[in-house]
């Protein structure tokens, strides 16, 4: 069962992967052969464990399979809701990290022009005490 859940794990994500862009250098064609191999591989598991559970099980415990079976599917269903919300969580966080970056990249953008601005306005009465006009308007005030 554990080999089971290993290789479901693998398939899972190569499924996940399937929704990204890839950029590995796999072709396509040996990405799918892969995928197909995996599914088999699980679905001949999963054959070889039902026949054990049916067939080879102890008659006291029953219909172990049935049992199994529903057991299985509630854990899949719980780990499906999990999932989404780890998803959910993990795509909030992940906003919030981009607008956080958004408002820090308009303050420096702000702090940028107000500094620009206040150089220019330095730099433009700094020409204007050295120029010639404004010595002369001194002159003739003293």
């Amino acid at each position: 069962m554990d080999a089971y859940d290993a290789i479901g794990k693998a398939f899972i994500q190569q499924e996940a992967e399937a929704k990204t862009v890839y950029t590995g250098d796999q072709s396509i064609g040996k990405r799918a052969l892969n995928r197909v191999i995996i599914r088999s591989r699980l679905d001949a598991m999963i054959v070889e464990l039902r026949e054990t559970m049916v067939y080879k099980a102890p008659p006291e415990l029953g219909d172990l399979w049935t049992k199994y079976e529903k057991m299985w599917k509630q854990i899949v269903i719980e780990q499906d809701e999990a999932h989404k919300r780890e998803t959910a969580r993990i795509q909030i966080d992940a906003a919030k990290r981009r607008r956080a970056a958004r408002i820090r990249q308009e303050y420096v953008t702000w702090l940028g022009a107000i500094l620009f601005v206040v150089m220019w306005l330095l730099g433009v009465l700094h020409l204007l005490r050295e120029s010639l006009t404004y010595r002369l308007l001194l002159s003739y005030v003293y």
